[in-house]
């Protein structure tokens, strides 16, 4: 057997084979050392659970199979008759059985739809029934059967589903008494702990797998409130919906995705944890949707230019681009520019993390919420609301026009910018660039009317047509008052400068530009 392999660098590598064949003599080995008197390490000794055939045994009969049916759209093998005869020499002949062809095709041909059957994992929380799965599973299903280990069948009924986090709550009538299984605090979990995965990968039911947690808190970018375990357990298709065991038979996450070049496990699972669906279980099961707090806020991440500038220790928090006009957080005292570093008592470390405790706060809650401002803390009160399909529209409209490329046409016929700051074209606000660059009228400052190539500001995405409203935190109206701005941080030893910026919809961002 070959135990290595010579890379294309020249580096020397051990295969996959070796390293299978070394962890299989390393077992044997500590199998039969006490029998010829030898004693295996205590770390030997301790690596991985003895077994699990005892917790799997009694989990079993509690995950189920999922398996849907939907009609999807078919290619038609065959032309449809057109009523005529062809080659025979009668141009005008009828078909034959026309009627019946009538009757089946109708006027729009023969049925273009057929069904298609898919199937996924889940398992049982109560026992009247109610059983979990990913959304994904069953979406656009016509019809939902969930399939017992034991061969029972039973049609299921869809409660609630929710996409953002990709959870779907079953529920089916069982004259047999059910197991329900029990979640586990998700929090308690540490990178390194055992987990097991039962479920019906490729149609195979009854499957148990094990590993460790890999991570926590990945972010797949699939929602607004990813916050993933990620297990190297062997997770495959089929095993979306199904249950990830702590070693307690407790569950701690729900099978949602992978990632994967060929469609099978390659170590990489993401499971959603118990911290985030028992929220949204307990309310698909009581309101058959999801009913989320809001504070009507629009935010960005603190980068470490960023803190920089604002005077923060470390690049921590969540900055306020944009407020909702009337929405909670304006009515509780935010401000466009302030740092949410704490929510609810919950420290903020990363943006991404307050939309999520937001959405998990109770509707009308008042919750204390600590900024940073102007360099100090200040402690706001804010009554949280209800999220509301359309404000979330519309807080992703305005994310998106925070992001809008450069407008179209030729900057040249207007106006000419007077001053170049760090790789800006800037000129004062007038009617004509007002109107080529069609910025709001509630919109003031100093106009962007071009961007040198290779320039930070390229780099940060500043385009023609951006208004600069603040520099390090002082507004400005003149391209002359940018520039000694920007001479008075320099002087001041600063290494960047905070730029708030609008773009001609009024949409708000911070950028930090190094002072080069």
């Amino acid at each position: 057997m070959a135990c290595v392999a010579r890379a294309f660098d020249g580096r020397t590598l051990v295969t996959p084979t070796c390293l299978r064949a070394c962890a299989a003599i390393a077992l044997v080995a500590g199998a039969i050392a006490p029998v010829i008197g030898g004693t295996p390490s205590a770390a030997a000794q301790d690596i991985g659970p003895r077994s699990v055939a005892d917790l799997a045994e009694g989990l079993l009969g509690s995950v189920v199979n999922v398996s849907t049916t939907e009609r999807v759209v078919a290619e038609r093998s065959a032309p449809i008759p057109d009523g005529q005869t062809q080659g025979e020499g009668d141009d005008d002949a009828e078909v034959p059985y026309r009627d019946f062809f009538d009757e089946f095709f109708g006027e729009d041909g023969p049925p273009s739809r057929r069904r298609s059957q898919s199937m996924g994992s889940g398992f049982i929380i109560s026992a009247d029934g109610f059983v979990v799965t990913n959304n994904h599973v069953i979406r656009d299903a016509e019809a939902v059967v969930v399939n017992f280990a034991d061969g029972t069948v039973l049609d299921a009924e869809v409660v609630g589903r929710d996409p953002k986090t990709d959870i779907a709550v079953l529920k089916i009538e069982s004259e047999e008494p059910l197991r329900p299984l029990e979640f586990a605090a998700s929090e308690d979990l540490r990178v390194g702990d055992w987990v097991m995965a039962i479920g019906n990968p490729f149609g195979l039911g009854g499957t148990v797998t094990i590993g460790i947690v890999s991570a926590r808190n990945r972010n797949l970018q699939s929602g607004p409130y990813d916050n993933f375990i990620q297990t190297d357990a062997a997770i495959n298709q089929g095993n979306s919906g199904g249950p990830l065991f702590d070693m307690k038979g407790n569950v701690v996450g729900i099978n949602t995705a992978i990632i994967s070049r060929s469609g099978g496990s390659v170590g990489i699972g993401f499971a959603v944890p118990s911290e985030i669906a028992v929220a949204v279980i307990t309310q698909l099961r009581e309101f058959g949707e999801t009913r989320r707090g809001w504070l009507g806020v629009r935010l960005q991440p603190v980068t470490q230019d960023v803190a920089d500038n604002l005077g923060l220790e470390r690049a921590n928090g969540a900055l306020v681009a944009g407020l909702t006009a009337e929405g909670p957080a304006e009515a509780g005292g935010l401000r466009t520019g302030d740092v949410v570093v704490r929510y609810d008592g919950r420290d903020i470390a990363e943006m991404r993390e307050l939309p999520r405790f937001v959405a998990e706060t109770p509707i009308g809650k008042s919750v204390a919420v600590v900024v940073l401002r102007e360099g100090a803390e200040v402690e706001l009160d804010v009554a949280v609301g209800e999220l509301e399909e359309n404000e979330a529209r519309a807080e992703r409209r305005a994310e998106e026009a925070a992001r809008t490329e450069e407008p179209a046409g030729d900057i040249k016929g207007g106006a000419p910018a007077t001053l170049t700051v760090l790789g800006m074209g800037l000129a004062p606000m007038s009617d004509g660039l007002r109107s080529r660059f069609t910025i709001e009228d509630d919109v003031e400052g100093v106009v962007v009317v071009e961007v040198e190539e290779g320039s930070r500001a390229k780099e940060k995405r500043i385009v023609a047509g951006d208004v600069v409203l603040e520099v390090g935190q002082r507004a400005v109206s003149t391209p002359q008052a940018v520039e000694q701005r920007i001479a008075s941080l320099r002087e001041e030893g600063r290494n960047t400068a905070l730029l708030t910026l609008s773009n001609a919809a009024g949409a708000l961002r911070f950028t930090a530009l190094r002072l080069e």
